[in-house]
């Protein structure tokens, strides 16, 4: 048994010595074969751990092994495994601060901040008795102090700054931050990128995560032309291998840009099992509310799922503003009754909508922008523009 753990150890010492961030990563990673190793589940390893390797390496490896002790349990207390993952990424934090002004330990923080967050997961979906959200949030302040150090590193050249971790941590915040619904503590993090001044120089798959999140937050800021360019940077960068990636990027990146009023191309649809936005698109171009409601109640639990239910339903107003520019193309006339948008709607299967629903309905065309005009309630009329009185999408 203390054979194989001193290996373990020389390894690890070795990796240091070398200052071999990447194999020293590997020493410390829950998806690495030595979590297999049965030698190194020991409940207290310090005594071992201290005569080979200095602090504060010590208590990241030393906090390492517990884990794997904690996690070999039958069944695996991931409790416990978390809060000494949170201490060996404790540890990290000291272990970037004693390197002044090398940083070739980034791979260490990235391993050990990511099996946090795994282990967070863990422990949200098997332990019982703390709010939901509790433990991902308290892995965040982990990773925080881990953030803090890497952005203030602001005096070592470029190639040996702290920076260069921050795009990899902030992607992993992100996740956590999307998955407990606190997307405002994003906003922080993004101006910290934004002021970054080699920010275009982060790894690639790190900006194509990091334009996917920043993305998907303006979207629910309704800031959807810039939900598009970081989306559509998303997309066109993700290798075409990585098709369950580009997938997810399109099921955001399509309603957004029919939002927009561009429909997207029933062959990529097809290509990325999407159909159902070629559905939604047939039924918002041909104006019909009806099918368009069908279609969205059939896959409801998706888009719940998705986090783009709400977003599908403002494609409604599309819908409704495309029938009713047919009812102005049918009329010919820039004073339009109002029961005859009424009867577009009945016509296309609406049944359960009043006049006075009708109103509304137009009322918030108009305050969008999607109609130019006035409703005259004196005379039960929509009065619109002369001039372009349905205004193209994409303008808008």
């Amino acid at each position: 048994m203390f054979g194989s753990v001193n290996n373990y150890l020389s390894g690890v010492l070795r990796a240091a010595e070398d200052y071999d961030g990447e194999n020293l990563g590997t020493f410390l990673s829950l998806r690495d074969v030595h979590v297999q190793n049965h030698n190194l589940y020991i409940s207290q390893p310090e005594k071992l751990v201290e005569r080979m390797l200095k602090p504060p390496l010590d208590e990241v490896v030393g906090s390492h092994l517990k884990v794997l002790y904690y996690l070999s349990q039958e069944p695996p207390n991931y409790m416990e495994a978390y809060n000494h993952q949170a201490a060996s990424c404790s540890a990290v934090v000291k272990l970037l601060q004693q390197m002044k002004d090398e940083n070739w330990c980034l791979p260490v923080m990235y391993r050990v901040c990511l099996d946090l967050r795994y282990l967070a997961q863990a422990c949200e979906k098997h332990c019982r008795g703390f709010t939901p959200g509790h433990i991902l949030e308290k892995a965040a302040d982990c990773m925080m102090a881990c953030f803090r150090v890497c952005a203030a590193d602001g005096r070592a050249s470029e190639e040996d700054t702290k920076r260069l971790g921050m795009m990899n941590l902030v992607n992993q915040l992100f996740k956590i931050y999307f998955r407990i619904n606190k997307l405002h503590l994003c906003k922080p993090l993004i101006r910290a990128i934004d002021n970054c001044s080699f920010k275009d120089s982060f790894p690639l798959p790190e900006q194509i995560t990091y334009k996917y999140f920043v993305g998907r937050r303006a979207m629910f800021d309704s800031n959807y032309r810039m939900a598009v360019e970081d989306l559509s940077y998303a997309f066109t960068h993700c290798p075409d291998r990585f098709k369950s990636n580009k997938r997810l990027i399109l099921i955001y990146l399509v309603p957004v840009k029919m939002l927009l009023g561009y429909l997207p191309r029933k062959s990529m649809l097809e290509r990325y099992d999407l159909l159902l936005f070629h559905d939604l698109a047939l039924a918002l171009k041909a104006g019909n509310v009806k099918k368009f409601d069908e279609i969205v109640h059939e896959h409801e639990l998706v888009l719940i799922r998705s986090g783009i239910y709400l977003l599908v339903e403002k494609l409604k107003f599309i819908v409704y503003r495309n029938l009713f520019k047919k009812v102005f193309a049918i009329r010919k006339t820039h004073q339009l009754d109002m029961g005859d948008f009424l009867s577009a709607l009945q016509f296309v299967g609406v049944t359960d909508v009043s006049l006075d629903e009708t109103h509304c309905i137009i009322a918030n065309l108009i305050y969008e922008g999607k109609i130019k005009g006035y409703i005259s309630h004196a005379h039960n009329k929509l009065v619109v523009s002369k001039q372009n009185p349905f205004p193209s999408l994409i303008s808008t």
